[in-house]
């Protein structure tokens, strides 16, 4: 039925549809959060009030605490795009002036390309907005779920704030990637012009892959400057709690986990999906060469599938098995990813036989031989991505919760200090690349010897299929956080803080889930925009370069092998200098006030802190510090490929992609294990051998911790966007690459 369904239902019919419902579905979602309002429950209902404060006055507070986030939030992100705008006008006529030159002055290509950037980049910002808002909009109402009895409530109401994000994001750049395809489609009718259709779009990831460069950094460095202040100062120094209405900097760190979790997460994984599906549409365009749209289209049919297999699978977590108790949500949120997973696969097997053709002959992306795409083959490959991006997303989860022994032993760890818990969280990191490392190989082997490089595309698809709900979990996790820091600023009953505490500790593993997800697709969405690449540079040159592939010996091409593998750790170092530099001087903020101010530490202070100061701080520092760790990602390729050309980028992409894996994955989940080593001691009680809250043990693991946050929120996450920038800006630029002394650059060296 399935089958017969699919065949008569065209790729544009499709694509519409499941773009619609996912924008009607968050919109429905959203609907039920904004039915619950912003006041504090009574007395007689549940017992979510400290002793001697009324519901009246809670509910005051909450509205206080909920405008001072909003505020900071969207004053941050206004700040920021103003920053982004200035640079994708400047850079989209860059784009322009390129790719026209480099294609012999056609306007139209270099036209449609830059217009394509500047889509992509509206789209993302776009994204990353709502999902400030939404994830605002929704924290407050997290804590207000939490005072009602048992956990079904305050649940469902986090995970409805991711699926309206997860849902909203996939639709709106579902359907703008395909409105700009179906707009491009009137100028270029002919489809022996499909390949230049394609190529313009790739504009369309970069600009989304930019906006996402400096909404991580920015982002990250945001809330990472404000949560290191606040831990060092407040719980190490003072040992008041996390999100004590004392510290100055709380206010700041609520803020930064909208700003750098949310609305950074969004406009990464944004570029995720376009930028795998410009790959994917590059590689396979061969597919439309005798005017088979529907099947060129097959990878966004793909994601149109996936946002409906998301959406029924979204009902097991709130109605069919609603978490009913603290151990049944990590449960909830790992059935999400596991019956998506399986689902995706079955649907694809259909999808595939019904929109692809029974074969079609493509060009290998070395040598001069083809190869034959069949459909059963392209399932396979998207099958690889999604079983091998479930694989890496469990491994991850070994790793990083402490429901398992790796975690465990770092808490242990603690015993003897600070020095020895970042011995045990490094080695812990970088132990936890192998598994995925072999599995990104399986992957990369399989779906190359099936379908060429178009595979891996593919695969990379398979990655991001069930994207809808990866995003929803994602969000789900700092809205958890939020809420509980409302809970403690407000001053609620513990119960309260206690319930969102373990809602965010499984929050933390899914988000590392994410995050493994995140860094497995953008390793294979570069090495498919490598490909495309090099099939750029076989068109252009007239099958003069790259025919068999690129020689890693030539000395241009090893040489800039070295150079590109230092990239990322360059770039690491600069984003974890950028959050030391701002916590240094959020760490003498919150000192000073408290050294003017001793008796903002007493139990009940009658002043509140100046809680403006240190959300100007942190908006300051990223602003000045999101702009050199971008440029240097944006402009290395850029001048390379001018400079010293084809061969010299070749390498360059190469270094950087290997050396980016193994340091994103490390990073993330060191930093994932020391936060929940640091939970997994805050839930022991005070005579346990690891001793509980505001011991010495405690505060080597919030050392730990605090190391930790940059590593998983700034550093990581961003280095996923530096593989996948670099290689979409080399595509796009490919023709300008080659036009300057026929590839081999201004020095004209190779």
């Amino acid at each position: 039925f399935f089958a017969d369904f699919a065949t008569m239902l065209s790729a544009s019919a499709a694509i519409g549809s499941a773009g619609a419902i996912a924008l009607v579905w968050a919109l429905v979602q959203f609907k039920i959060i904004a039915a619950i309002p912003v006041k504090s429950l009574d007395d007689d209902e549940t017992k979510p009030l400290k002793e001697g404060k009324t519901s009246s006055e809670t509910t005051e507070r909450l509205n206080e605490i909920y405008c001072a986030i909003y505020d900071g939030a969207e004053s941050f992100l206004q700040a920021e795009y103003k920053v982004c705008f200035q640079f994708i006008a400047f850079f989209g006529l860059v784009v322009f002036a390129l790719v026209s030159w480099g294609t012999g002055w056609d306007y139209w290509q270099g036209g449609f390309t830059a217009l394509s950037f500047w889509l992509g980049a509206l789209t993302s910002m776009a994204s990353g907005y709502l999902g400030m808002k939404v994830a605002v909009y929704s924290n407050v109402r997290t804590t207000i779920s939490a005072q009602k009895p048992g956990y079904t409530s305050c649940f469902n109401t986090a995970f409805r704030a991711g699926a309206v994000m997860g849902f909203a994001l996939c639709g709106m750049g579902l359907l703008m990637l395909y409105a700009t395809l179906l707009a491009y489609r009137m100028h270029y009718d002919d489809s022996e012009q499909w390949t230049v259709l394609t190529e313009v779009i790739t504009g369309f990831g970069l600009g989304g892959s930019c906006i996402a460069m400096f909404g991580r950094v920015g982002g990250g460095i945001y809330t990472k400057a404000a949560d290191v202040g606040a831990d060092l100062v407040g719980k190490v120094v003072h040992g008041i709690p996390e999100d004590d209405p004392r510290n100055p900097a709380t206010i700041a760190d609520n803020v930064g986990d909208n700003v750098g979790d949310v609305a950074g997460m969004g406009s990464d994984l944004f570029g995720s999906f376009a930028e795998a599906t410009c790959a994917a549409l590059v590689l396979g365009a061969s597919i439309g060469k005798d005017g088979d749209w529907d099947g060129m289209m097959f990878p966004l049919v793909v994601s149109a599938v996936g946002i409906v297999v998301c959406l029924l699978c979204s009902f097991l977590a709130t109605n069919i098995v609603p978490v009913k108790k603290e151990a049944d949500v990590e449960n909830a949120l790992k059935l999400q990813l596991i019956s998506t997973t399986i689902l995706m696969v079955i649907a694809i097997y259909f999808t595939a036989t019904s929109y692809l053709p029974e074969s079609t002959e493509m060009a290998s992306t070395v040598g001069s031989g083809t190869f034959v795409l069949l459909p059963v083959n392209a399932w396979l490959c998207v099958s690889l991505g999604a079983v091998g991006g479930l694989i890496i997303g469990l491994v991850t989860e070994y790793y990083t919760s402490h429901s398992y022994a790796p975690v465990r032993e770092v808490a242990n760890a603690c015993k003897t200090g600070a020095a020895t818990n970042m011995i045990y969280g490094i080695a812990l990191g970088y132990k936890s690349a192998i598994i995925p490392v072999f599995i990104l190989a399986l992957v990369v082997y399989g779906s190359f010897t099936l379908c060429d490089l178009f595979g891996v595309a593919l695969a990379a698809i398979g990655f991001l299929s069930n994207l809808a709900t990866g995003l929803t979990i994602d969000v789900y996790g700092p809205v958890c956080d939020n809420a509980g820091g409302i809970a403690e600023m407000a001053e609620l009953d513990p119960s309260v803080r206690e319930k969102t505490d373990a809602l965010d500790a499984a929050g933390n593993t899914t988000a590392a889930i994410g995050k493994g997800f995140a860094i497995g697709s953008a390793a294979l969405v570069s090495l498919a925009l490598f490909g495309a690449f090099v099939s750029r540079i076989r068109r252009a040159s007239e099958d003069t370069l790259f025919v068999e592939g690129v020689n890693m010996l030539e000395p241009l091409t090893f040489a800039f092998l070295i150079i590109g593998g230092m990239i990322p750790f360059a770039f690491a170092a600069m984003t974890m200098k950028s959050v030391g530099l701002a916590a240094m001087e959020m760490v003498m903020e919150v000192q000073r006030q408290f050294d003017e101010k001793p008796h903002l530490l007493d139990a009940n202070p009658t002043e509140r802190p100046d809680y403006d100061a240190c959300i100007a701080i942190s908006t300051n520092a990223s602003l000045k510090e999101m702009v050199a760790p971008g440029a240097m990602v944006i402009f290395t390729p850029l001048l390379t490929g001018l400079l010293f050309g084809v061969n010299a980028v070749s390498g360059l992409l190469v270094g950087s992609l290997i050396s980016s894996i193994q340091l994103a994955i490390s990073m993330s989940n060191s930093g994932g294990a020391w936060d929940n080593a640091k939970k997994y001691i805050e839930k022991q009680p005070a005579g346990s051998e690891l001793e509980g809250k505001g011991s010495e043990i405690h505060k080597a693991a919030v050392v730990g911790d605090t190391v930790g946050d940059p590593f998983k929120d700034t550093s990581g996450p961003a280095l996923n966007i530096v593989m996948k920038l670099m290689a979409v800006l080399s595509l796009v630029f490919a023709d300008a690459f080659y036009a300057m002394n026929k590839g081999s650059g201004l020095f004209n060296l190779s």
